[in-house]
């Protein structure tokens, strides 16, 4: 909601300064198209950009080779776990201290060595399956859609000629940024918790491992309710996967 906003503000800037020099209405009409195309993309366009912004972000961190300790186990985790919808897993590690993981609408999935130093096996797993979650059930999409939006609100303030272009790159980042950072509501965290439990059923893995993940996640994050949270109230997550156990 909130980069759907400032897009929408970003575009009525733009028409207000119609009359300055240096506006290009063939920029701003670009750029009302990419708003327009958001909404309709394609799961072909979706992926496409999903791979671009992947990559990007790749070349940007520290990948651990998959001969390294960290790639062998998680080759070792993810051996059978398979996505929905065709969709071909893509697994790499990052070698950071942050606790983390992401996942995007083309099968990327990027786990932390600094998540992976904290959890057990079966807890990584959990955290794989929750990610995952977020791709076959619609989620991820929407993030690519929502950050095509926001790139198309950065390009109607170059077209305008003034500051809104500058605003828009400090309160939307780039692409790849976006989308790492996709923000998921309660409902869609609540959802991916419960796909990836049932993943856990179906490959006979410690479900229990679901909910000491969560645990160990409110105990370094705390249990933040913030709707803006990337991964909203663990500890509520956790007792809500503790019920269904």
């Amino acid at each position: 909601m909130y980069r759907k906003l400032a897009a929408t503000v970003a575009i009525t800037l733009a028409l207000g300064q119609t009359a300055h020099a240096g506006f290009s209405l063939s920029g701003l009409i670009d750029a009302g198209q990419d708003l327009a195309k958001a909404a309709v993309l394609s799961d072909a366009d979706v992926k496409a950009v999903a791979a671009n912004a992947s990559s990007k972000y790749d070349s940007s961190n520290k990948v651990a080779p998959a001969s390294s300790a960290y790639g062998k186990r998680l080759e070792k985790l993810t051996k059978g776990i398979k996505m929905e919808g065709g969709v071909k897993p893509n697994y790499k590690v990052y070698l950071t201290k942050d606790v983390n993981a992401f996942a995007m609408a083309d099968g990327t999935i990027r786990v932390y060595s600094g998540l992976m130093d904290a959890m057990t096996d079966d807890e990584v797993r959990y955290v794989i399956g929750h990610e995952i979650g977020h791709v076959s059930l619609g989620h991820s999409k929407k993030a690519v859609q929502t950050a095509y939006a926001a790139s198309a609100a950065r390009k109607v303030g170059a077209a305008s000629g003034n500051a809104v272009a500058a605003l828009s790159d400090s309160a939307l980042g780039d692409l790849a940024e976006s989308l790492v950072n996709a923000q998921f509501s309660q409902s869609q965290e609540n959802d991916a918790d419960q796909y990836a439990l049932n993943l856990m059923k179906a490959n006979k893995y410690d479900t229990k491992a679901s909910v000491s993940a969560l645990r160990k996640l409110e105990k370094m994050f705390g249990n933040d309710k913030s709707l803006f949270s990337s991964h909203p109230a663990p500890g509520d997550r956790a007792d809500a996967l503790e019920k269904m156990l």
